[in-house]
């Protein structure tokens, strides 16, 4: 997979955070997931009840949107929860039958109070998983996502993407989408796209077809207005090519042009 290079989906933070960090850390945040990267099933974390929990078992065998975030950002995280909330409200898709929610905390530090806070009311219920973990655990995942983030002690802030992941069942990554220019027909399309088409239905299926994916922008584009640009532009060429073979003719014939 190419690497996500949207500005709104590459790092936000806060100016002091940015001020911690030297170029060449900056220049290094980003999600670049590998060719064929799949998450590690096996990582144990802990959900907002208290429980262990597997993210094999938060995933649970369906198209899953994972979101690692830090619990305790205001500025970014909460806003980006705030906007893939509403994009799933509005899919037609349902948690816990069509798709799994994994939000996963990217700062060790963040404990269950600040993963429940920063959950609030927006998430939650059948399929909806949001976890803590040790750092152990966290460097794993967003390694094997390709999604790097840098930590600023200097000023206790992070520098993360603005980014998220769609996984497969299995738990491979799909797509890596921006988690702040997110829109309902892009994440609808991306969870279809994650369950290779067994869900959302014959208009789900025809959607797939419809639509390529631009992993520069992390967004879809129509793949039917690209063809109908195509093929307006093929139509011009084959009129101007038919008009200058004309042209061509009558000065070999000596006619009047």
């Amino acid at each position: 997979m190419t690497r996500l290079l949207v500005a709104a989906a590459i790092v936000l933070w806060s100016t002091q955070a940015m001020a911690g960090l030297a170029q060449r850390q900056i220049e290094g945040v980003a999600l670049a997931p590998a060719a064929n990267a799949k998450v590690p099933a096996d990582l144990v974390f802990k959900a907002l009840d208290g429980n262990n929990i597997t993210l094999g078992a938060a995933i649970g065998h369906r198209p899953t949107l994972l979101l690692p975030a830090d619990f305790t950002c205001r500025q970014i995280c909460g806003p980006a929860l705030t906007i893939v909330s509403a994009a799933l409200q509005q899919t037609g898709l349902i948690a816990g039958r069509d798709y799994s929610l994994v939000v996963v905390g990217i700062d060790a530090r963040n404990d269950l109070a600040d993963a429940r806070r920063f959950a609030g009311a927006q998430v939650g219920g059948p399929g909806v998983a949001v976890l803590t973990g040790s750092t152990a655990a966290i460097n794993r995942l967003t390694t094997a996502i390709g999604y790097h983030f840098e930590a600023d002690t200097a000023n206790d802030a992070v520098a993360h993407p603005a980014a998220l992941v769609t996984l497969s069942p299995d738990g491979r990554v799909t797509r890596a989408l921006s988690s702040l220019a997110l829109q309902p027909q892009d994440l609808r399309i991306a969870l279809i796209e994650a369950g290779r088409g067994t869900i959302g239905g014959l208009a789900g299926r025809i959607a797939l077809l419809c639509y390529g994916f631009d992993a520069v922008h992390g967004v879809y584009t129509s793949r039917i207005e690209m063809l109908l640009q195509l093929a307006g532009a093929g139509t011009c060429a084959l009129v101007m090519g038919a008009i200058a073979l004309l042209l061509a003719r009558a000065r070999r014939s000596g006619a009047p042009t």
